[in-house]
C-alpha cells in the first residue's frame, strides 16, 4: 500500500495547526421548554460567546445526536467533519453530552494576485484520536470530581455548574491539540521492568507502609515516572497515572534540576537522612502556620464511590503515593509520622532500583543505534512502551518521527479497532520508511523501519527479530 508524502509549505505559505474552537456540557432535560434552552447549558467555551449562539450550537449538536439515533439507537454521533472543523460528542453519563469542537489544520497559501487562500486539510484529524481526548476531559474531571450525577445529589445544579466551571477552566488551557496522537488512543501505562528480587524489596515495602500507617487503604509506586505496583483498579490508575505523568511530575521537574535536595519545594523536611519529601499537601510539615490539605480524588465510582485523599511522596527518581478514606482529618503529626518512616525506606530502596536498572542498561545497551522506532499496547494490562516518544507532557509531544508517519500510524490503529480478527498491515511510505502494524490477541505492534532498499521480505523479517529480542516472552501470530 503506498502512502502520499509529507506536505511541504514553501516561504510564502503559513501552516495553522488544529485548536479548540469550542467545548461545551449540556444536559437536554433541563431545559426542555420552549424559552428555557439556556438552562440545558453547563459550561460553554469561550464564555464570551453570545447567548444566543451557545443556545444555537448546543441545539444544533443535540439535533445532529436526535437523528442520528434514528438509524441506530444504541450509537448515537461520534463526529461531524465539516470543511472548517470537526466537532466530537460524547454523552459522558446518562443525558449528560459533552462536546468538543476542533479547527481543521489549515495551510494559506498565496494567490498570483497576491490574496491569501486558505486551504483547509479536512482529513488530518482522526477520530480515534480526538474521540479519546474529549473522553480522558471526563475521566480527569471525574477523577477530581466525582460524577456529574452525585454533584447534583450533593448540592443541585448550581452546585455542578460551579464545579465544572472551575475545572474545565483551567483544564482547557493545558489541552494541546497539535500534540495529541496515538498514544492518546490508547491511554496506557509505562511499567518499569525489575528483576524479581527488588520487586520483592518494593512490594515488602509497600506491605510494611500499610501495616504501619494504618489508615492507608491504596497504594502506588513508580520510578523514573513509571509504574512498578498499584493496589487500584485498572481504569482508575490509568488516569491517575496521566495525572502525575503529565501534570504533577512535570511540575515539580525543575526544582530537582537545580538540586536534589534544593528548597525549590516547602515539601523537603529538612532532614539531613533522606531525601524524601511531598508532592502533595503542605509546603512545609514543619510550619504549624500552614494548613494540612491534600487533594482529593474518587474512584470506584461505578461501584463503592470513594472520595480519597492523594498523598504522593518522593525520594530521588521513586514514588509512592497513598490514598486515604476522605472522612479522616489529616493532621500534621501524621504526616511528620509518615515522613519519619516513609523518607529513609524509600530513598535507600530508590537507590536499590537505581544500582540494579544501571546495571541492566549497560548488559543491554545496543551496540548501535537501532533503524526502527516502535510503539506497543496490550490491551489486558494496559502496558505501553514507545521508542518513538522522546517526551510526552499535557503540552507537548516531542516523536523522532516525522508527523506524516504517525498519522499513518492512527490511521492503521483506526482500521484494527473496526476488525474484530487479528490483522498486520505493512505500509511504505513515500518517503522511504516501512510502517508496520500487528494486532494479535489483544496486542498491538507498530513499527517504522527507515531501511530505503529493503523489500517485503526483508521488512517482515526485520520486525520478527524486533519481535525477538524486544518481546521475547510476548506471543504474536504470525
Amino acid at each position: 500500500m503506498l502512502m502520499t508524502s509529507p506536505r511541504m509549505t514553501t516561504a510564502q505559505e503559513k501552516q495553522f495547526p488544529p485548536s479548540l474552537l469550542n467545548f461545551f456540557i449540556y444536559n437536554p432535560q433541563l431545559g426542555p421548554k420552549e424559552g428555557e434552552e439556556e438552562k440545558k447549558i453547563l459550561f460553554y467555551h469561550p464564555s464570551e460567546v453570545d447567548k444566543n449562539e451557545k443556545i444555537r450550537n448546543v441545539g444544533l449538536c443535540e439535533a445532529i445526536v436526535q437523528f442520528t439515533r434514528t438509524f441506530c439507537p444504541n450509537k448515537p454521533a461520534k463526529s461531524l467533519h465539516t470543511q472548517k472543523n470537526r466537532q466530537f460528542f460524547y454523552e459522558a453519563e446518562g443525558n449528560f453530552w459533552m462536546v468538543m469542537v476542533v479547527s481543521n489544520p489549515m495551510i494559506e497559501r498565496v494567490s498570483k494576485d497576491g490574496t491569501r487562500v486558505p486551504e483547509y486539510q479536512e482529513d488530518e484529524l482522526l477520530d480515534t484520536v480526538y474521540g479519546a481526548v474529549i473522553q480522558q476531559c471526563y475521566s480527569m474531571y471525574k477523577l477530581f470530581n466525582g460524577t456529574f450525577a452525585k454533584s447534583i445529589e450533593a448540592g443541585g445544579i448550581e452546585h455542578l455548574q460551579q464545579r465544572i466551571q472551575k475545572f474545565f477552566y483551567r483544564y482547557l488551557q493545558t489541552l494541546h491539540l497539535h500534540s495529541c496522537d496515538l498514544l492518546d488512543v490508547f491511554g496506557g501505562i509505562s511499567f518499569f521492568p525489575l528483576d524479581k528480587m527488588t520487586y520483592l524489596k518494593i512490594q515488602s515495602f509497600v506491605n510494611r507502609m500499610e501495616e504501619s500507617l494504618e489508615l492507608v487503604k491504596y497504594t502506588a509506586f513508580l520510578y523514573n515516572d513509571q509504574l512498578i505496583w498499584s493496589g487500584l483498579e485498572q481504569d482508575d490508575m490509568r488516569i491517575l497515572y496521566k495525572y502525575l505523568t503529565t501534570s504533577l511530575f512535570p511540575r515539580h521537574l525543575e526544582p530537582e534540576l537545580i538540586g536534589r535536595d534544593s528548597p525549590g519545594r516547602g515539601g523537603i523536611t529538612g532532614s539531613l537522612h533522606h531525601y524524601g519529601r511531598f508532592l502533595t499537601g503542605p509546603y512545609n510539615i514543619n510550619d504549624p502556620e500552614i494548613a494540612v490539605r491534600f487533594p482529593r480524588i474518587f474512584v470506584n465510582t461505578d461501584s463503592t464511590y470513594e472520595e480519597l485523599h492523594l498523598i504522593v511522596y518522593k525520594a530521588m527518581s521513586a514514588v509512592v503515593c497513598f490514598l486515604i478514606d476522605a472522612a479522616v482529618d489529616l493532621t500534621r503529626e501524621f504526616c511528620q509520622r509518615l515522613d519519619d518512616l516513609v523518607g529513609p525506606q524509600l530513598t535507600l530502596l530508590a537507590s536499590d532500583i537505581c544500582e540494579q536498572f544501571n546495571a541492566n542498561k549497560r548488559l543491554s545497551a545496543p551496540e548501535k543505534e537501532p533503524h526502527f522506532k516502535y510503539i506497543y499496547f496490550n490491551h489486558m494490562n494496559l502496558a505501553e512502551k514507545t521508542t518513538i516518544h522522546m517526551r510526552k507532557t499535557a503540552s507537548m509531544s516531542l516523536t523522532s518521527v516525522h508527523p506524516d508517519l504517525m498519522k499513518i500510524l492512527g490511521d492503521i490503529n483506526s482500521d484494527f479497532s473496526r476488525a474484530d480478527e487479528d490483522e498486520e498491515v505493512i505500509a511504505k511510505a513515500m518517503t522511504d520508511y516501512w510502517v508496520v502494524g500487528k494486532k494479535s490477541d489483544q496486542r498491538e505492534l507498530y513499527v517504522i523501519l527507515s531501511q530505503k532498499n529493503a523489500n517485503l521480505i526483508e521488512v517482515n523479517e526485520e520486525v520478527k527479530k524486533l519481535c525477538a529480542t524486544q518481546f521475547n516472552n510476548i506471543f504474536f501470530l504470525d
